[in-house]
């Protein structure tokens, strides 16, 4: 069901090959019912691969390319899951960048599964109260977040869940926190 919950917002949905697909296109969905704009964010122009856990998945078409993306012109951003997504961009200096700007302008991040692993990188987890799949969870603590075992946890506009099951309470949260 549309709503106008974020008419005139501008979100950012970064992300790359490898990426979990219903993680990256339901919060999208979710975003565009709510009235906001999306951009799907890479640093990879065209299209990228989708995978439904270990099996390819669909292909998404990127908005902006990273090299051109300035988190100036977001309100919010989202980091979907998949394993192979999170730890190819944060090896990319412009995807961490891009990250650590959001945080350092306090502009609420939605982040899902391993999604966080590009938060650690952007030196965003200290002293949050979050969660991430559980694979994570030593990597998290090491970063100085208090990792907990939750659907869903929000710390002061970041929004964090495990894994595609928890979809619906994270999609709630993160319209509730973007808005």
């Amino acid at each position: 069901m549309a709503n106008d919950t974020l008419r005139g917002r501008k979100v950012a949905v970064l992300a790359t090959d490898g990426f979990e697909q219903s993680e990256l296109q339901k919060p999208v969905q979710a975003l565009k019912d709510a009235g906001a704009t999306v951009e799907v964010v890479s640093p990879k122009s065209g299209e990228i691969q989708g995978y439904q856990h270990h099996d390819k998945g669909a292909m998404v078409r990127v908005d902006r390319l990273l090299a051109q993306a300035n988190a100036d012109d977001y309100d919010s951003i989202v980091l979907p899951g998949g394993v192979m997504n999170p730890d190819a961009l944060r090896l990319e200096p412009k995807a961490i960048d891009f990250v650590r700007a959001f945080a350092e302008a306090g502009k609420p991040i939605a982040a899902i599964c391993h999604g966080p692993w590009t938060l650690i990188n952007a030196e965003a987890v200290e002293g949050k109260r979050m969660t991430s799949w559980p694979s994570l969870e030593v990597d998290l603590k090491n970063a100085g977040a208090d990792w907990v075992d939750e659907e869903v946890v929000v710390d002061d506009g970041l929004v964090t869940s495990r894994k595609p099951d928890d979809l619906p309470a994270f999609c709630a949260r993160m319209i509730e926190a973007f808005a």
